[in-house]
């Protein structure tokens, strides 16, 4: 299978590139990004990609891996985070769409609802419907809680997040569990697993403790 992935700077993102790179059941990954990454293989192809004006040619394979987002922090503004978070993300699946791509997997979150108070996870689940509609032969949609990983940045909250999270983990049990925090590796292995599975075609929404296996 050849992949597509955008988003592959981010936590979940570097995991993807790297286990894609590694898994033969892909042949060539294509990875839209600002400016090329660090893992260099003659499997992966770093295309520089404009998402404000997008160049739907690049946007073919067999699955499109989205892993794009952002923080309001980051962002600057709900109007900026809305952009990236919703817009980006569902413009690179309607040209994948347009040109045969059958395979969608993407990132949300826990607790997605587009009738949500809650800025950021009234966007995730506008986004979750908008690809829904889109049709994909198959969409694996996964919904991480608090995730675990190595980033780049230095985020103060989010360490100190960590470390609760691991210390309360043990107390998540039953429903509770879905809220345990989960490394960005499982999320990364859930959705390429997935994808690659023979069965569940159509819209598939994989909650945080289901990727706890992976």
């Amino acid at each position: 299978m050849k992949a597509v992935l955008i988003g592959s700077t981010g936590l979940v993102g570097e995991h993807l590139l790297k286990l894609l790179n590694e898994d033969k059941r892909f042949t060539a990954v294509t990875a839209l990004v600002r400016k090329p990454g660090l893992i260099k293989s003659q499997k992966i192809n770093y295309q520089i990609f404009d998402f404000d004006n997008m160049n739907g040619a690049l946007l073919t394979g067999d699955v499109l891996f989205c892993s794009l987002g952002t923080t309001l922090k980051k962002a600057g503004s709900k109007e900026a985070q809305y952009k990236i978070d919703l817009t980006y993300n569902f413009e690179a699946a309607k040209l994948a769409k347009q040109n045969g791509v059958a395979f969608l997997a993407h990132v949300s979150s826990i607790g997605a609802d587009s009738q949500s108070s809650n800025f950021y996870l009234r966007v995730k689940g506008e986004l979750e419907e908008k690809l829904k509609a889109l049709a994909f032969e198959k969409t694996i949609i996964v919904r991480p809680s608090f995730i675990l990983g190595d980033r780049k940045e230095f985020r103060l909250g989010e360490k100190i997040g960590i470390v609760v999270m691991k210390g309360l983990s043990f107390l998540m049990q039953g429903p509770l569990k879905k809220y345990r925090g989960i490394h960005a590796q499982q999320i990364a292995k859930c959705m390429i697993e997935e994808t690659c599975l023979k069965t569940n075609a159509g819209f598939n929404i994989i909650e945080s403790d289901k990727m706890q296996k992976y």
